[in-house]
């Protein structure tokens, strides 16, 4: 493939000028002004536009096994609606069962993505037990590329590890070089509160934030510092919604404790009275943590500008309005959680984020993409645009204008939480790997020419 963007302002974590880029054979090999094309190159002109370095997303769930149901997305769908909305690169989580052996869960979550991932992916791998087993599967998972663990402190009896599994996990972590993403609530406290609101007959969605309040995640946070701090273990928190949360992470790193943080898109724009939404309507809009008061934005967004937060993910989980979420009608306990928007998250961070001053253009390439390379291992491979980076690019139209909603959507589920939001800003021309892979919101590219990538840190 030989393919030249033309006259764009290419904007990196760190820099911004107007030139060309030249790529061939899937990698940028020439970024200077007045390329010439040879014959039979693809040119993009991209004068007028932003040229972005394509965008990570750290955090998703495709194949998801919940609450007896599983996300309506596969990888031929997820991966479709990334590129269009301008991510080029995704994590997702490989999610074992307790039951379930690390390594048949691995070739599993790789078998469903191989020759249907239409972007590049790599897993962070679960982690929901510790047994005699566990060691050494671990170890060999991490040989064949896998450089990150994912953990969860929140529930019960499915993915939850107790606190011997937490430290002989970051211990192996430790010893391996790998980071520990861990999703942070207390689950004595979250199964408490919802056997406590379920008995008084308060079974709606809007309970939902009641069972998981701030302080139950503050409190998962607080507990992952305490033993990353015991392990000597580096460890990023996914999804983190609240004040109180992002305290707890900022004391630990005072002490020294090695955490990166991540929020979501949907915590910076949506909030806990969506889930109160009449009708049920509220059910679509729960997720785990909860929306949180609207209250908690500016600190997210103040976080972000100032680094304290380092990426925005979108735990994309998508499961239909229609036929999944009703599952919990008559108790709230029971809706699969998770709220779609993988397709999305670019032109809202942009709109919400650039557009209202709320960050700047290098802090938005930073969250979006640049960071997640960096922790995850993938840079300058991903997250960036220099000679030898693959041509993960997207050229973007500051002034477009649109409207979200299911009806022009990718993603195979049956609603948008977003649905009818104005944006301004969406990606143009996306690219992967040098290949054109979606224009103007529509997937162009090959399906299945994903890969799935190392990310191990030798």
């Amino acid at each position: 493939m030989a393919l030249l963007i033309r006259n764009g302002e290419i904007v990196t974590g760190s820099s911004r000028f107007v030139a060309d880029i030249w790529c061939e054979g899937e990698t940028i090999t020439t970024i200077a002004r007045d390329i010439a094309a040879p014959a039979g190159a693809e040119v993009v002109e991209a004068a007028g536009k932003l040229v972005f370095p394509g965008f990570i997303d750290p955090h998703t769930h495709i194949h998801l096994p919940f609450m007896g149901t599983f996300a309506k997305d596969t990888y031929a769908t997820a991966t479709r609606a990334a590129v269009v909305g301008g991510t080029t690169t995704l994590f997702d989580m490989c999610c074992p069962s307790r039951e379930e052996a690390p390594s048949d869960a691995f070739n599993s979550w790789k078998e469903k993505a191989s020759g249907l991932a239409c972007c590049d992916y790599a897993f962070h791998m679960g982690v929901t037990k510790f047994d005699g087993q566990t060691d050494a599967q671990l170890r060999e998972i991490v040989a064949v590329g896998i450089g990150s663990f994912k953990i969860f402190l929140a529930y019960k009896g499915a993915f939850g590890i107790d606190d011997a599994e937490l430290f002989q996990t970051l211990r192996l972590a430790r010893e391996l070089g790998v980071i520990t993403a861990a999703h942070c609530e207390n689950e004595t406290l979250v199964a408490e509160l919802q056997k406590q609101f379920v008995a008084e007959g308060k079974t709606g969605p809007e309970w939902h934030h009641a069972s998981r309040p701030p302080r139950v995640e503050a409190e998962g946070v607080h507990h992952l510092m305490s033993f990353a701090e015991a392990a000597d273990a580096p460890v990023y928190i996914v999804h983190l919604s609240c004040l109180e949360a992002l305290e707890e992470a900022l004391r630990g790193r005072l002490r020294g404790v090695d955490v990166r943080v991540e929020t979501l898109i949907q915590y910076l724009v949506l909030d806990k009275s969506y889930a109160a939404l009449p009708d049920f309507e509220g059910a679509k809009y729960v997720m785990s943590p909860p929306l949180r008061d609207k209250s908690n934005q500016p600190v997210l967004w103040n976080a972000l500008r100032q680094g304290l937060i380092e990426t925005v993910g979108t735990d994309h989980a998508p499961f239909d309005f229609a036929t999944q979420k009703p599952m919990g009608r008559e108790d709230f306990t029971k809706i699969p959680n998770g709220i779609p928007s993988v397709e999305d998250r670019i032109s809202l961070l942009y709109t919400h984020g650039v557009r209202t001053g709320r960050i700047d253009l290098h802090t938005f390439v930073n969250i979006a993409s640049t960071n997640a390379a960096k922790i995850f291992g993938l840079f300058p491979r991903k997250g960036t645009i220099q000679p030898g980076s693959d041509a993960d690019l997207v050229v973007f139209d500051p002034d477009c204008r649109g409207r979200l909603g299911v009806a022009g959507q990718t993603s195979a589920v049956d609603y948008n939480v977003f649905e009818g939001w104005e944006i301004q800003g969406r990606a143009s021309v996306v690219t992967v790997r040098g290949e054109i892979a979606a224009r103007d919101g529509r997937f162009t590219g090959t399906p299945g020419r994903g890969r799935l990538l190392n990310t191990r840190r030798d």
